[in-house]
């Protein structure tokens, strides 16, 4: 169900130093997901979502952008996509990203902005114009296998759209990468699978993979994944229950082995670990 509503705010401070995404601010268009992921964090009951198969749409998010974005003191790095995809199907319809990031050119900010849909390459003209500052795309990819895919992000393109999206944003010198997480345990921690997606990554024009080989698991989004597991892949919740229990962190059983194994594959294919991000004062990129 779609239902329109209006915001106060729109621009939200994230906690510093963030040394995962380099972000200042996180921005919201939109409430609720059409990717509907089965194991997505958001659904989890501390975000106080009612409904995540709801979308609520911010109709006055522009307006309330616009007024915003002049008078922030700190330039920083605005972030998409971090309680739902800001390119979601609904976003066709009512390009409130476009028009956030044609407001966040004029005003001259830098962007980070994660997301699972090919639809992105629709904003490159304006995303090349941000670039002047700063613009990094970020691609989610848990899994290489389309088939996959479908069950885990049944809203989402695959991953060989994403991948297809990301060599086009390389083309045109859009700075970008993969998320590599979550990934679930008993189900994606799986050498192919951490090769598959370096390599396709590679093949795409990826700068960088940011990995995490495990999955966060709390109260409200728990239940919802569980039921998923035992819809889709009978006998894996038990292993779950049994190894995890009421655990917040869930990192796959063979961690170290992973990271070693992506170690090398990232090596071999020239891709870094972090992301370059955006330097306030100097308006330069660094390394964390």
């Amino acid at each position: 169900m779609i239902k329109e509503i209006t915001t106060k705010t729109l621009l939200n401070h994230v906690k510093q130093p963030d040394t995962w995404f380099g972000l200042r601010y996180n921005l919201n268009l939109y409430r609720g997901c059409q990717h509907q992921c089965i194991y997505c964090d958001s659904r989890s009951d501390c975000y106080r979502i009612e409904n995540f198969a709801d979308i609520l749409v911010k109709t006055n998010a522009i307006e309330v952008l616009q007024d915003e974005l002049p008078r922030k003191r700190n330039k920083g790095t605005i972030g998409f996509g971090s309680m739902n995809d800001p390119y979601m199907p609904i976003e066709k319809e009512r390009e409130l990203t476009k028009k956030a990031l044609e407001a966040i050119q004029k005003n001259r900010f830098p962007v980070h902005i994660l997301t699972k849909s090919a639809l992105v390459t629709r904003d490159i003209d304006v995303l090349k114009k941000i670039a002047e500052q700063y613009a990094a795309v970020s691609f989610t990819v848990t899994t290489a296998d389309d088939d996959l895919c479908k069950k885990l992000e049944p809203g989402a393109p695959v991953a060989s759209e994403r991948f297809a999206a990301m060599k086009e944003l390389h083309k045109n010198g859009i700075y970008t990468g993969i998320l590599l997480m979550p990934v679930l345990p008993f189900i994606e921690d799986t050498r192919d699978n951490v090769k598959a997606i370096v390599e396709a990554a590679a093949e795409s024009g990826a700068s960088y993979i940011l990995p995490w080989f495990g999955m966060s698991i709390r109260s409200g989004q728990r239940e919802y994944f569980y039921a998923k597991l035992d819809e889709l892949f009978p006998g894996i919740r038990e292993k779950y229950e049994l190894r995890f229990g009421e655990q917040y962190q869930c990192d796959v059983p063979n961690a170290k082995e992973l990271y070693q194994y992506f170690d090398e594959l990232c090596k071999k294919c020239g891709i870094t670990k972090k992301i370059e991000v955006y330097e306030e004062k100097s308006e330069q990129r660094k390394l964390f």
